[in-house]
This record gives structure tokens, sequence and C-alpha cells, in this order.
């Protein structure tokens, strides 16, 4: 299977400057272990989405392009490719699972898309069926070489901003983000840097599929019992073949740390982030990746998103909670 190489990751990032936000990097919360946060939560769109998006969307046939778009998702890569279809006058038709969150689907509807609410597990077989019987072009959330070279992105800025980070820290769902950041890691030489992705237990078939060397797929009734509703999905072919070859390794967090993890970037760091998009630091404050003391710069963990609920947003940041870090 063909990866996508470092070159379209740069071709991309070319592509889209002026397109999206070339996102800070921050201090994490103090009182526990030394790190950098990335908040892609700060793009137009609230997520790193917007990467992957607008690069596939600008590199598809013009007159493809002009019939319309169509993909699957729960909230963020919908709202990103409205977004970048929007920009270029394109109609855009998001399949979404039931149960998305409100807020993410009041979004995309407000960006002008047209949506599709069907089952979780028919999502996306029924974007196919829209592509095909419409003539939309599909513009998958993840298993697509140019969505994963628009989030790879984010890897670059990352090596650009900090020239000391050794690990690079970054959730994982349908595995796009992962696949782009490790892709772009591969340009540092003579030293290494670590990708180590960082799932729920509740949905954790990436670190299975790499424990056990083949792809497994965990169904949505066990996937679905997770908060963090951004990465419920499961790595595709594609996404498993990147980190196979790219990641160093996929730990996992429980619920109680993401909550965690959501107060603390709120209350220490000043930044909302949704349930997905707090995988990252959760993972670094819990101990699951090793920093370096005195050095901050050398681990850096993407907050890949901040749409949260604002109900859950709320009971997650009560005062009670405050930035609690790991052993407190």
């Amino acid at each position: 299977m063909e990866l996508v190489t470092a070159d379209d990751v740069r071709a991309a990032a070319t592509r889209l400057e002026g397109r999206v936000v070339r996102t800070p990097l921050t201090v994490g919360p103090a009182g526990g272990p030394p790190f950098l946060v990335k908040p892609e939560s700060l793009q137009p769109t609230g997520a790193f989405k917007l990467r992957g998006a607008a690069n596939a969307v600008a590199l598809l046939d013009p007159h493809r392009r002009a019939a319309g778009v169509v993909t699957h998702s729960s909230g963020n890569h919908g709202l990103a490719l409205a977004h970048a279809a929007r920009e270029l006058g394109v109609a855009c038709t998001v399949v979404v699972p039931e149960g998305a969150p409100k807020v993410k689907v009041d979004r995309m509807r407000a960006c002008g898309a047209r949506l599709v609410v069907v089952p979780p597990e028919r999502r996306s077989a029924v974007a196919r069926e829209l592509a095909e019987g419409e003539g939309l072009a599909l513009v998958p959330p993840f298993d697509d070489p140019r969505v994963i070279a628009g989030q790879g992105t984010v890897g670059l800025e990352i090596l650009e901003q900090s020239p000391e980070v050794t690990t690079i820290v970054v959730p994982v769902g349908g595995g796009g983000l992962a696949s782009g950041v490790a892709t772009a890691a591969m340009t540092v030489r003579p030293r290494p840097v670590r990708v180590v992705g960082v799932e729920p237990e509740l949905a954790a078939d990436a670190a299975e599929s790499l424990r056990v060397g083949r792809r497994v797929a965990w169904p949505t009734e066990r996937t679905g019992r997770t908060m963090a509703d951004g990465v419920r999905v499961c790595l595709s072919d594609l996404t498993f073949a990147h980190l196979s070859a790219r990641v160093t390794e996929v730990v996992t967090v429980s619920e109680e740390e993401i909550a965690r993890a959501v107060a603390a970037l709120a209350h220490g760091a000043r930044l909302v982030a949704e349930p997905s998009g707090a995988l990252a630091a959760a993972a670094v404050m819990a101990g699951r990746v090793a920093t370096e003391p005195g050095r901050p710069g050398a681990t850096v963990a993407v907050v890949s998103g901040g749409n949260v609920d604002p109900v859950l947003f709320a009971r997650l940041v009560r005062p009670e909670r405050g930035p609690a870090m790991s052993g407190d």
C-alpha cells in the first residue's frame, strides 16, 4: 500500500497558506509533567479537521467539485468540509450518525451543509451511496491520502515552532491525524521524533490492532461508550498501514483521565477542549507518556478540537475538579 510522503505534507502546507490558522504552541497546565500544547481548537471550525478537508477539496477536479461534496462525520470533519466547500461555493452533504452532539450538528447546518442522519453503523455506506447516486465527490474523514497530508501540516508546524521537540502526542480515532503527523516527523534528521497516539480505553481499536499486527474493528456499540465522540470510529486499512510503519506506540486513557484533562486545560491553560481533543493532554498528565524535566518544549500534545457540548463542558470543568493532575 502506498503511503503519504513528507513531500505530500509539504505541498499541503503550501496549499493551505491563508486557508487555515497556524496555531501557536502554549504551555500546558502547571503542577504536572512539563509539556506544550498545540490548540487546534483555535481553527475557524474549532478543530484540526479543516486542514485535511481544505487540502482534499482544493485537489478535487473542478468539474467533480462543482457537483458537490459528501462525507460522513459526527461533527468536526463534516463542519470542516462544509466550511471548505462554502469558501469555494460548493454544496456539501454530511451523513451524520444518530446521537452526534447537538452543538456540532447545529454548526454544520449553520455552515450550509445538508445533513442526512443515519444509524452509526450505516454512516460510511450511506455516504458512498449518495456519492454514487448523486454524483457527489466523496471526501472521507480520514481514509484518504489528501486528508492525511493536510492533517500532517500540524506536525510540520510543531517541528518548526519547537526545534527541541522529541515527542508529539496526538489523539487517534480514524488515524488520519496520527498518520499525517508521523509522516511529518520523518523529516527530522538525525534526531528521532516519537509520535505517540492516544485512545480512550473504551474505544481502543488502534492499540489492539498494533498489538496483534492486523487491523481490528470494534463495533459501534462498543466504541460508543466513550464520551470522546470524535474518536468512536476505527482505523482504515490506509491509516493502519501508516500507524504500523510510523507511529511509536498507541496508549490509552480512562474516562476519568479524559475528564480531568478537559478541566485542567480549561483552568490551567485557558483552553476549551472537547473530550476527544483532550486525549493527548490526558495521556501526558496521567504519566502514560514520558516527559523531560525542565524541557517543556520536548513534548507537545495536540489539542485536536474544542467543539464541546456546553452542558457537558460545564459538568467537566466544575470548580471542584480544578486543574487536577495524576496522583492528586
